[in-house]
């Protein structure tokens, strides 16, 4: 058994350590509230934006390459969504899971796989058994606050990747926000945009060639009303949502459309000035909208994962300290009784 000495110093370290993780707790508090309003925000403008593009290709016979793809399925690039930090819980474990899952599988399949990883901690995690197939990592996305062009910088890169040929088929992992007690992560795609499929309608597909498909299900606890949502979180009144897309488009064509609208066409939509002038700046923007999506609901999901870890360290240290206090006083008391035997034992000795 430990002395007392050694006691005293164990429970002063488990109580400073109980210290750090309640401080960082109440900091993840702090920051998960407006983290959390600026992911549900953006929700309904990013949605919209993917119902807008699927009735887009669904009516459309001659689709760009971000619409379309580049017609194969044999290279795949898989954006990587982590935190740059630890001491969330499994936030950054079940993301990577994710990702490693689907690129083993990919590999099996005889496809050539390539990692962006968004955040510090998803290429330490990936680095091991997929180090050479890393070309990109960007860090510090939330510092000090999420930016909404540091997203078109990333689909910026991604979409000059693609029109040199690197991959065929991007897909973005990240996790989206439930509470602070649950997370889930998702996969969303990214090119080709238009595959007949929305966020809202299923979680797997195959496609043709064999190649996966694996989108983000409906949010049924979207806060707010029916209004839209701009890039960088803030809310807008229907129509709105992006005033040079919506009026190119024309009227009734607008991203604000009517909530839960499907992706299925309700009609040839008409183009001003033309098809290609309008896809050619509202596809790019999607792709940053879609980025900018996943970066704000993986901030509110690191937030919250930290909250509920720091939180479970705090009770776990307090539950430490009771035993160790336990243990420390009954060794205190067994030394007292054994000095007082000793004494006694003396004195009848005398």
């Amino acid at each position: 058994m430990a002395g007392l000495k050694e006691l005293r110093a164990r429970i002063a370290s488990v109580r400073s350590t109980q210290k750090i993780t309640s401080a960082m707790k109440l900091v993840a508090g702090a920051k998960l509230r407006r983290a959390q309003e600026q992911a549900q925000a953006a929700r309904p403008y990013a949605e919209r934006m993917e119902n807008l593009l699927a009735e887009l290709a669904a009516s459309t016979p001659s689709q760009p390459p971000l619409m379309s793809g580049s017609g194969k399925h044999d290279r795949h690039l898989l954006v990587v969504g982590t935190a740059d930090r630890g001491l969330c819980g499994g936030f950054n474990a079940n993301i990577v899971r994710e990702a490693r899952r689907d690129a083993n599988q990919l590999i099996e399949e005889g496809r050539e796989v390539a990692f962006y990883c968004l955040g510090r901690k998803g290429r330490d995690q990936l680095r091991m058994q997929h180090g050479d197939r890393i070309i990109a990592v960007v860090e510090n996305l939330t510092r000090p606050q999420p930016s909404f062009s540091r997203a078109r910088e990333i689909a910026a890169d991604i979409t000059r990747r693609f029109e040199a040929g690197e991959f065929d088929v991007c897909t973005m992992y990240f996790s989206k926000f439930l509470s602070a007690l649950s997370q889930e992560p998702q996969a969303l795609r990214l090119i080709p945009a238009a595959d007949g499929q929305s966020p809202n309608d299923g979680d797997n597909e195959t496609t043709a060639d064999g190649g996966r498909h694996r989108q983000s299900p409906s949010n049924a606890n979207i806060a707010g009303d029916n209004n839209g949502a701009t890039a960088d979180g803030g809310r807008q009144s229907p129509g709105h949502g992006d005033s040079q897309n919506s009026e190119k488009i024309g009227q009734g064509q607008g991203v604000a459309g009517t909530k839960g609208a499907s992706a299925v066409s309700r009609g040839a939509p008409e183009f001003e000035p033309g098809q290609d002038e309008i896809l050619a700046e509202l596809l790019p923007h999607n792709l940053a909208v879609q980025i900018w999506r996943g970066i704000l609901e993986n901030n509110a999901s690191e937030q919250g994962a930290r909250m509920t870890a720091m939180d479970n360290a705090t009770r776990n240290a307090g539950e430490m300290i009771t035993r160790l206090t336990l243990v420390y006083n009954r060794s205190r008391q067994a030394a007292v009784t054994t000095e007082l035997i000793e004494i006694v034992s003396a004195k009848e000795a005398m």
